[in-house]
């Protein structure tokens, strides 16, 4: 049963399926993989595509019953990737990865149901609250993704948690009116009345001060949240971890654009084009890269 996407599973393998499918995405992700060694960049775009299937199911399924059964299937699908038996092209791919990097089947399940929050909440009383959502939808994925990058400090745990955090935030600044279209808002509703907007002004697309003010605290928060989690790389790891580092020098420069575009986020969509995404990930490669040789040098 082929869930998502009108791809034959027939026409290609499970690898090629998970490479098409994070390629057509567009998402800063694809570029930060390219710098990979084969055997990381299949296994991490096996998650993505897995992430990628899941947040599909939720978006393009106007039937909240019907995508509430598919995400079942797919709760269904990673018990039977567990059991040596998967039948998606997706858990196919991840066959491999997850017993080679030792992906836990709770983080999977985790992504489901932070997926499955997005069919009966459509709002978040607290930041606290959003949070769940934000570590279930991200945070999970980075701890698995720092698993297949490989870190010698458990702390780097920490430092993929909180970078997670900061994606998914910009993400949420990045796609509010998106979200508004499908009724959802993201930002906590106990920081829209303390800024003093309402609801219907997210859902109407109604910029303001007052909603300009609520736009930039959302960014100082993803900022922070940025900052602990480099604070809290260490300084062994980070060349292993360097997908995540070019990763954030794209969101932090989608960021930036939100910042000098006034925080316009709800008349348009600020995205970076492939060429400059491509641009940031060679650059911030390179320089990962250079900082890695001289600490070898002086050790």
């Amino acid at each position: 049963m082929l869930l998502c996407s009108g791809i034959s599973q027939h026409t290609m393998t499970p690898d090629q399926y998970c490479q098409d499918k994070a390629a057509k995405s567009g998402s800063s992700f694809y570029y930060s993989f390219l710098f990979l060694p084969p055997q990381q960049r299949q296994a991490i775009t096996a998650l993505y595509a897995f992430c990628r299937e899941v947040d599909d199911v939720v978006d393009e399924c106007a039937d909240p019953g019907l995508a509430a059964t598919k995400l079942e299937w797919w709760r269904n699908e990673i018990g039977n990737l567990f059991n040596d038996n998967p039948t998606h092209p997706v858990t196919q791919a991840l066959a491999t990865s997850i017993k080679q990097f030792d992906l836990p089947q709770e983080h999977f399940l985790e992504i489901i149901d932070g997926m499955a929050m997005d069919l009966d909440q459509f709002s978040y009383d607290s930041f606290k609250d959003l949070s769940l959502y934000c570590y279930r939808v991200a945070s999970v994925v980075g701890l698995m993704a720092a698993e297949i990058f490989g870190y010698k400090d458990r702390q780097t745990l920490k430092y993929a948690h909180n970078l997670g955090m900061a994606f998914q935030l910009t993400n949420i600044l990045r796609d509010v009116a998106e979200d508004a279209a499908r009724g959802r808002i993201y930002l906590p509703q106990d920081e829209l009345k303390k800024f003093n907007v309402s609801q219907d002004d997210i859902l109407n697309h109604q910029m303001s001060d007052n909603a300009r003010q609520l736009l930039a605290f959302q960014a100082k928060r993803a900022h922070e949240y940025y900052q602990k989690a480099f604070d809290l790389l260490p300084d062994g790891d980070r060349f292993s971890q360097r997908c995540g580092i070019i990763m954030s020098a794209i969101y932090q420069a989608t960021l930036k654009e939100i910042e000098d575009d006034d925080y316009r986020v709800l008349d348009q969509r600020i995205s970076l084009t492939p060429v400059r995404k491509l641009w940031i990930a060679w650059r911030t490669a390179r320089g990962e890269k250079k900082r890695f040789r001289k600490r070898k040098q002086a050790a």
